[in-house]
């Protein structure tokens, strides 16, 4: 009888260890490891003892003791597999907005400025205009406050930054570098675009440079600075 407990008890400590293993792998690589069907994270092992009966649950959760997250797309396979931002992540779990968007330069077309102007290319927060990964854009401040994150489909991320006289409600103002690049890009659509972070009215130069020098996206950046090029 013993000699069984034994044997039982090896049995189930192998397995927890096993387990364990899947588990740190899991974590590190992103990739969910399904070696063992479902019910078998949950299975209750029992056997008997001479003071109690020992109850071990091998329950995903307790193994981890962490929330799970959503896996991402590894840099290498992003870049490897050419995947854009718009296939790369759920977008549907970001509440939604559909606006009019327009695209706008730091020139004296859109905001009256000439290069000579000491506020030329400088936006109502504060920071220089950008179009990079994270882009600086125009809106309606009542609407997408200073710092709000959108994922503008087309387009990429754009980072409140400004504001203008004919941008009410819902519409926003994307910025690019040339009056050239507004009509070959984008012109004028009819856009849903995903709310990822809401601003607090704030929006600092360090802030801006953080966003676009995040390692973990720095393969879309690429592929977009490749684009532009």
């Amino acid at each position: 009888m013993n000699k069984f407990k034994n044997t039982v008890r090896r049995i189930t400590m192998s397995i927890l260890f096993l387990l364990a293993l899947l588990t740190t792998f899991q974590s590190i690589s992103g990739v969910e490891a399904k070696i063992f069907p479902d019910w078998f994270y949950s299975y209750r092992f029992v056997y008997g003892d001479d003071d109690a009966e020992k109850r071990v649950w091998l329950d995903d959760k307790e193994l981890q003791r962490q929330e799970r997250v959503q896996p991402q797309i590894s840099s290498k396979q992003a870049f490897n597999d050419s995947v854009r931002l718009e296939e790369a992540f759920d977008w549907s779990k970001y509440p939604a907005k559909t606006v009019t968007a327009t695209g706008y330069t730091a020139g004296v077309e859109s905001t009256g400025k000439t290069p000579d102007h000491p506020q030329y290319g400088i936006t109502y927060s504060g920071v220089k205009v950008k179009r990079d990964l994270y882009s600086t854009i125009a809106a309606d401040l009542n609407v997408f406050p200073i710092g709000t994150i959108l994922f503008i489909p087309g387009y990429g991320y754009g980072v409140v930054a400004d504001k203008g006289s004919a941008i009410k409600g819902n519409r926003i103002d994307l910025y690019y570098d040339t009056v050239e690049d507004v009509y070959k890009y984008w012109g004028k659509k009819t856009v849903d675009v995903y709310i990822v972070e809401k601003g607090d009215g704030t929006l600092s130069e360090e802030e801006l440079i953080s966003l676009n020098e995040n390692e973990t996206m720095q393969v879309f950046r690429q592929q977009y600075l490749k684009a532009k090029s």
